[in-house]
């Protein structure tokens, strides 16, 4: 197990030029990460954003530009993958068709002459740690297994080399929703048990949430914010990374702030604490609401605006809904009960101790609701 580190990493490919002439952004631009020993990393973003280019750069599959990249403090920026320790789970499994299972596992003590006793003692401690049903696999050719046997496979195949850092690049995304819940919740246990260090790059939210002890959000090569969960969804850096984190995503309104009130559309507006009234700014804002965050009425109360609903998703399986809607020409997503009942128009407003305020024309937060104290 190591600790990773990336000081100041810059990774580019040849430069093209976009409309206008102005060169293209490096994939990795001034990256500086500390991944701390035995912990799990998720690294989320849009398509683009430099994620896979990431973990080639510390698996060594690419040289960086400029910058280090260190394990356990020892500099292995120039060290050969292979000198490197690294085990690495594709989303296409990359096994060996031509072996079965055992074959697959064993065939890094092949390549490097290890002793048939080693070998076989590595095989036996790795498919005890696999769980229940692992040596079943072990006999079976490749083309025989199902997508989540196969994942498995490729899991226990970098376990046996006794990896110091785990490298995964979307490895479930490939398997049907049921088998990837499933898969999933393997590989974090078997991740906590083995104590790895891992990063894990995935385009899925909830699977980076559920996998990470923290994740990193990166866009166009840079990282925006590498925190725990609560902190991107309650303290997120900007704007990009509210809207990014939470499903349905956060409401974003353009409002008007004046005489302690904030003007939504057609003079409609809703009225400030005085908390809020007197700590933000006068004139144009941005304000984002979560799903969780709005107060919604049937019927017309103090406070409340009129949103006209397009839809009701009903989540039984969550015991939820969403009501859908828009006002003032931006989308609304707003938590409800299961039972809450269908209607054209329903009113709202903000529960302003979970409300985040934001500069008009930049992504910078003004007010932020803070992680919640649950305890």
């Amino acid at each position: 197990m190591s600790k990773v580190t990336l000081e100041n990493v810059v990774r580019a490919y040849e430069a093209t030029a976009l409309v206008g002439g102005a060169p293209s952004r490096p994939a990795l631009d001034h990256i500086s990460l500390e991944i701390h020993e035995g912990e799990c990393v998720s690294v989320v973003g849009p398509s683009g954003c430099g994620k896979s280019t990431l973990l080639k750069v510390i698996a060594g599959l690419e040289l960086p530009n400029s910058g280090h990249i260190l394990y356990d403090n020892v500099d292995v920026t120039h060290v050969p993958p292979q000198a490197r320790g690294v085990g690495m789970i594709f989303q296409d499994y990359a096994l060996y068709p031509a072996r079965e299972g055992q074959g697959n596992l064993s065939y890094y003590f092949e390549v490097r002459k290890k002793s048939e006793e080693e070998k076989q003692q590595r095989l036996r401690e790795t498919a005890e740690m696999m769980g229940i049903g692992f040596d079943l696999l072990l006999s079976r050719q490749v083309g025989t297994l199902s997508g989540g046997e196969r994942q498995r496979v490729g899991i226990a195949r970098c376990i046996v080399r006794d990896p110091n850092v785990f490298l995964m690049d979307e490895p479930i995304s490939n398997l049907d929703a049921k088998l990837r819940e499933r898969t999933r919740v393997e590989m974090k246990r078997l991740l906590t048990r083995f104590g790895i260090t891992t990063v894990y790059v995935t385009h899925d939210q909830q699977e980076a949430i559920f996998m990470g002890d923290r994740i990193v959000v990166m866009r166009s090569g840079r990282v925006e914010q590498f925190d725990s969960f609560d902190a991107l969804y309650y303290t997120p850096a900007n704007l990009f990374v509210a809207s990014l984190i939470g499903t349905p995503p956060i409401s974003v309104l353009s409002v008007e702030h004046a005489d302690t009130a904030l003007y939504v559309h057609d003079g409609q507006h809703w009225s400030l604490p005085d908390h809020l009234a007197v700590g933000l700014p006068a004139g144009r804002l941005r304000i984002g609401v979560r799903p969780e965050g709005w107060q919604v009425a049937l019927e017309a109360t103090p406070n409340c605006l009129p949103i006209s609903v397009s839809h009701i998703e009903r989540l039984y399986t969550e015991r939820a809904a969403y009501v859908h809607g828009q006002i003032g020409g931006a989308s609304v997503n707003a938590l409800v009960p299961l039972d809450f009942p269908d209607a054209p128009r329903v009113y709202i407003q903000p529960d302003w101790e979970h409300v985040y305020v934001f500069y008009p024309d930049e992504e910078t937060p003004l007010h932020l609701p803070g992680v919640p104290d649950l305890f």
